[in-house]
């Protein structure tokens, strides 16, 4: 059974609802609605007063499928580019101070949303008695086109205005402002990993499966595949594309000439993500990044079978030498960076996988970190996984980045030490 919760901040009260000893508060806005005129522009301040039903969850930023649900399986959430918002998930919206962790998801910078199943964030609330917020931000063009004379990375700066609203609001769901850790997973920790290079308010990190080995768009590239995409549309300039319908760039990501120009760049990126653009980002991200390992403490990990959740390629010689290069050998390099510059910084790796064709694929560990094996049903990747094992992993894996959020060790030597995490 679940009972009505109120948590007051300063634009007013919000109404959530309180489940086996957790409160959630859904589909909070931390930004205006990016519609019309504010359509690729850098996020405003949000504009509610007064009462706010935070009972239902919201929308998910518009999207295709996940290129990955061959391996994870697929999810049916609303879509809305009105998606700037937030949830809350803590013990109680009191005046105890806990441990904050912030969550962005993984999807290529395409796909996901925080509204989802496999990112409630119940079950790391109550085991840790911590507050955890999990973040939408804008996806594909809407949130990573750029064209010169526009803002880049408007997706990153949504993801950096979560955060300044956290920290600001945090106190009144139980949270402490002083101790927010940041947690991402594949977009979302080279996210965190990028707003390392920039001013960040935060100084301890979770970062899993950070795509670094692909390295960052040029502002030339970017704007190369931004002509294809205006093509796609029938669009002249920035304002033209404004005013089409959100599905016909949805569709422009399929569009010939789009996915003959991103074939062309032949870096292996996702079509779109965070661009060097010399303003938001550092046109040398990759000196950017060397320097920037030192600005937080990590707990770094990475899968060992990667690639293999991603079309078309297998757990052979080729694919585990694609994934130490995309994935390990980034993950080790910055661990040891951050080790290196005085930080506190632990390794670990996932070894866990139950099938022959993904093993210990991109994103297995997921329903581990949040213990949300049930919001899986079916999954290819998870297949056959011994239900006892499975939650003995989970309840290992919980402690573990429970412990690092709270500033303590995961429980085992820190970096250049290698951690295997298995089931069994």
């Amino acid at each position: 059974m679940s009972e009505p919760i109120t948590a007051r901040i300063r634009a007013g009260d919000l109404h959530g609802v309180r489940m086996n000893g957790v409160c959630r508060f859904s589909a909070i806005p931390y930004a205006a609605p990016p519609v019309g005129p504010l359509r690729f522009a850098p996020p405003q301040p949000p504009r509610w007063q007064g009462r706010r039903d935070a009972g239902r969850p919201g929308p998910v930023a518009p999207q295709r499928p996940s290129r990955l649900r061959e391996a994870m399986g697929d999810f049916d959430a609303a879509q809305s580019e009105d998606c700037l918002h937030l949830n809350v998930w803590t013990p109680a919206p009191d005046a105890a101070r806990r441990p904050v962790v912030v969550w962005l998801h993984g999807g290529a910078w395409q796909s996901g949303g925080a509204a989802l199943p496999w990112y409630d964030g119940a079950r790391l609330a109550a085991r840790g008695d911590v507050v955890v917020v999990g973040v939408n931000y804008r996806l594909a063009a809407l949130g990573w086109l750029y064209l010169p004379g526009q803002t880049a990375n408007a997706g990153l700066l949504d993801q950096e205005a979560a955060i300044d609203w956290v920290i600001e609001h945090i106190e009144a769901f139980g949270g402490d402002p002083a101790r927010i850790t940041l947690m991402g997973q594949s977009a979302g920790a080279s996210s965190i990993c990028a707003m390392l290079t920039r001013r960040p308010r935060f100084a301890r990190a979770i970062l899993q499966s950070a795509a670094l080995g692909r390295g960052f768009r040029s502002a030339a590239q970017a704007e190369t595949l931004a002509h294809a995409v205006l093509a796609a549309c029938g669009a002249r300039d920035l304002d033209g594309l404004r005013a089409v319908p959100v599905e016909a760039l949805l569709r422009a990501q399929q569009d010939a000439g789009v996915l003959a120009a991103l074939r062309a760049e032949d870096s292996s990126r996702s079509l779109f993500g965070p661009v060097a653009d010399g303003e938001v980002l550092a046109r040398d991200m990759d000196a950017a990044l060397a320097g920037a390992a030192g600005r937080a403490d990590v707990l770094v990990s990475y899968t060992r079978d990667e690639m293999a959740a991603f079309p078309g390629i297998g757990r052979d010689a080729a694919g585990a030498a694609l994934g130490e290069a995309v994935f390990g050998a980034p993950a080790r390099a910055w661990a040891g960076r951050a080790a290196a510059s005085g930080r506190q910084a632990w390794l670990a790796r996932f070894d866990v996988g139950a099938t022959a064709r993904f093993g210990a694929c991109h994103c297995i560990e997921l329903p581990f970190v949040f213990d949300t094996l049930d919001a899986y049903p079916g999954a290819p990747m998870l297949a056959g996984l011994d239900p006892a094992a499975a939650q003995d992993l989970a309840d290992r894996t919980q402690r573990a980045w429970l412990a690092f959020i709270r500033g303590d060790a995961p429980g085992w030597p820190p970096a250049p030490h290698l951690h295997a995490l298995d089931a069994g």
